[in-house]
């Protein structure tokens, strides 16, 4: 009965972790190896025979026959009389072999043998999960939500092993509710408390490239190359791409037939807006394409300090900088330049006046805000609500309506 309470626990978990048959003839040998040891001091002379396919093992002690009263070892040795017992023909100097009962080890031993055969199966587990998703991180996984709580969710995979996304690497207009099927990427796995960890992420720039790959098959083919991603999770997106081959036109194929590649990515994103550049080694094309949908009309650039000092048109200006400064703050980031934005002054501003003209009106940290979101001029500050201007400086409603009231007055 015991016997068949241990198989039965092996096969249970054989069944359930789906460990592979050689490791687990090996757990099972070696639990079954560290009883022999502790009941009669070494295993040398035993032989653990198991047989998984039956669900069934048998344990056989090998001893040397020797003359009545000269037993130094019974474990090794047995007597000639007791010999004859098992088969008349033994004579002295050979070996018998004989069946060992699981219960001749009493009880005790057994629940023993059992709770550490469990527990050498449940390490061996989870470290075949930790080296698992240790190879698979920067992989999309699809898993169902099993639990939401207020920092993170857990997720289940198709095995039914446990995945967390914690609430930062959630896209902000993420919700999700128990039973909901989610696509995410492996970002990090670690061992914490010997429990294997494998965090999630929707927010990281690799779910966006392995998002891509899923959709443009000439990305997963390598024929077209994604050099960098940034991205702001939920609000926007730029994304540079090259090709190889000079038939492909890599934003065309990444877009697809009237959007139909992108506008899955986008779904899957929560409507995140993406855009799509063309990657090129030529900086200040690379900067401008990276502004768009701003149009730029001169470009001055710092290769030593990485700066660039975009000219535009007056109203390209808000679209250069985008809403909350995002557009610009993007381009900054994919081109690796620190991006200052300017007003283009030209025959058509000759009415406009400099915002430093009003330096004693207009407080000049003021004025400096003012320039840093691209407004260095009476007019492109005009052409701004007091809304817009209110969301892109911070200041408050009172300073904002000064500064109109200040400008209107100076062209009335």
């Amino acid at each position: 009965m015991e016997n068949l309470n241990l198989t039965d626990t092996f096969s249970e978990f054989k069944e359930l972790k789906n460990i592979d048959r050689a490791t687990m003839m090996s757990v099972l040998e070696d639990v079954f190896r560290n009883m022999l040891i502790k009941k009669y001091g070494t295993d040398e002379n035993f032989d653990v025979i198991i047989n998984i396919d039956k669900g069934d093992f048998e344990i056989w002690r090998n001893r040397e026959v020797v003359a009545d009263g000269e037993v130094e070892d019974p474990n090794l040795q047995i007597s000639l009389s007791q010999a004859k017992k098992i088969d008349p023909d033994y004579e002295i100097g050979e070996e018998v072999t004989d069946e060992v009962k699981l219960v001749d080890f009493g009880r005790r031993a057994i629940l023993a043998l059992r709770q550490n055969l469990t527990s050498r199966i449940m390490e061996l587990e989870k470290n075949n999960i930790y080296m698992k998703y240790k190879d698979r991180i920067g992989e999309v996984v699809t898993g169902d939500v099993y639990q939401v709580w207020k920092r993170e969710i857990l997720v289940l995979d198709d095995e039914g092993n446990e995945l967390i996304m914690p609430k930062a690497e959630q896209i902000p207009t993420d919700y999700f509710r128990k039973g909901d099927t989610i696509r995410a990427v492996v970002v990090r796995v670690e061992m914490k408390n010997n429990v294997p960890l494998i965090i999630l992420s929707r927010t990281s720039p690799v779910f966006l490239e392995r998002l891509f790959e899923l959709e443009v098959p000439e990305i997963f083919d390598g024929l077209i190359t994604i050099k960098k991603i940034v991205r702001m999770p939920g609000e926007r997106a730029k994304v540079a791409v090259e090709s190889y081959d000079d038939r492909i036109d890599p934003v065309g194929a990444c877009v697809g037939m009237k959007g139909s590649r992108i506008h899955g990515i986008v779904r899957e994103l929560k409507n995140e807006n993406i855009d799509v550049i063309n990657y090129t080694n030529n900086t200040q094309l690379y900067i401008t394409r990276a502004l768009s949908p701003a149009k730029i009309s001169s470009i001055k650039i710092n290769e030593e300090e990485k700066q660039a000092e975009v000219y535009l048109k007056p109203d390209e200006v808000s679209l250069a900088i985008g809403k909350g400064g995002l557009n610009i703050k993007l381009a900054s980031q994919l081109t690796g330049y620190e991006i200052d934005v300017f007003r283009e002054s030209g025959a058509e501003d000759e009415e406009d006046v400099n915002l430093d003209e009003f330096s004693d009106e207009i407080e000049s940290w003021v004025i400096d805000v003012l320039k840093g979101i691209g407004c260095d001029t009476a007019k492109s500050v005009l052409e701004l609500t007091a809304d817009d201007l209110m969301q892109r400086t911070d200041l408050e409603e009172e300073t904002v309506q000064e500064v109109l009231r200040v400008l209107k007055a100076e062209f009335e």
